[in-house]
């Protein structure tokens, strides 16, 4: 059963609340539209981990060729990473912007991983959810969207990714909660589907698409896979 089974069976559950639908019927229609999204691409967990760091205030396609350069530096492991000084790392992550501060927090990571895991990201993801996002939050340089992308995409436990595309979206929904920081977002998605590792993924990989290409900050309405449910089209 793949993603979309699974969160139109959960649709049919006897008691499921309105919101569980709402979020279901968005998936829904998100998949029908754009298909699966094979989110993240990376040869590694590892790479993932790189490039969830990189991609802070990026466009991917820079951090891409960020993580070319390191790929033909031979410097994508731990140990090459750990041993490059801190200016040839800024060099080679230049295209992903802010290049400096970024090789700051790669090494910062990496230097955790050493002291605490013996580079070892099996024993690292060992820990359960809470205890591997607390451990990541205590790394200079990750935030809670860079852990939760570790966790979700790297480790492959279930934690919803919440981004400014995430936001934007469900506001102009209609759907978004009183408070809308990053916890209380995350807690809509976590408090509502099942804890599915798979659904979760492909859930946020397809809002990632969807906000960069039609839910933008000037939206393109007209092209919209939502239209029938959006607030902010219905409101206008």
């Amino acid at each position: 059963m793949d993603s979309l089974e699974r969160a139109e069976s959960d649709t049919g559950r006897s008691g499921h609340r309105p919101l569980e639908r709402q979020l279901t019927e968005v998936y829904r229609l998100f998949f029908n539209h754009y298909g699966p999204q094979h989110w993240w691409p990376a040869d590694s967990p590892f790479e993932v981990i790189v490039g969830a760091i990189l991609t802070q205030s990026a466009a991917w396609g820079n951090v891409e060729k960020a993580i070319l350069n390191l790929k033909q530096a031979e410097a994508l492991d731990p140990l090459s990473l750990r041993q490059l000084p801190l200016d040839e790392l800024a060099e080679l992550i230049y295209p992903s912007g802010y290049y400096n501060a970024k090789a700051l927090k790669l090494k910062s990571f990496i230097e955790y991983l050493g002291n605490a895991y013996q580079d070892s990201l099996e024993r690292l993801f060992s820990l359960d959810v809470p205890s591997l996002r607390r451990e990541l939050l205590s790394i200079h340089g990750i935030g809670p969207e860079t852990a939760d992308s570790i966790i979700l995409y790297a480790a492959h436990k279930p934690v919803f990714v919440i981004d400014a595309y995430t936001q934007r979206i469900f506001s102009r929904l209609g759907l978004s909660p009183p408070r809308g920081n990053y916890a209380t977002f995350q807690a809509l998605f976590m408090e509502n589907l099942s804890p599915d590792e798979k659904l979760f993924n492909e859930y946020h990989a397809l809002l990632v698409r969807h906000g960069k290409e039609v839910c933008k900050k000037v939206p393109l309405c007209d092209q919209c896979c939502l239209r029938q449910i959006c607030l902010h089209l219905i409101q206008r």
